[in-house]
């Protein structure tokens, strides 16, 4: 019983342009590298400690690269294209 909107000679209004959106899945990725390069680093053994949580890969790399993939995000919401002007 629901009607379609006529969409003839119309033009859908997204909230987002294309560029938008491929800017928020190279953000999404750099924080799901990010995030997978901070996992790890345990021991099977509680009795011994493992040295390898502290190496530079989870203590400077990958904090780096999640708070790079917020920033691109913020700027994937925050980025407004220019429009070309209709002639």
């Amino acid at each position: 019983m629901s009607q379609e909107p006529k969409t003839t000679g119309e033009e859908r209004l997204f909230a987002f342009e294309k560029i938008n959106y491929i800017l928020l899945v190279v953000g999404i990725v750099i924080l799901i590298v990010g995030y997978f390069m901070l996992a790890g680093g345990g021991s099977d053994d509680p009795n011994t400690f493992n040295t390898a949580m502290f190496d530079a890969r989870r203590l400077y790399v990958a904090p780096i690269l999640i708070t790079l993939g917020f920033i691109v995000e913020i700027v994937a919401i925050m980025y407004k294209p220019k429009r070309k002007s209709q002639q």
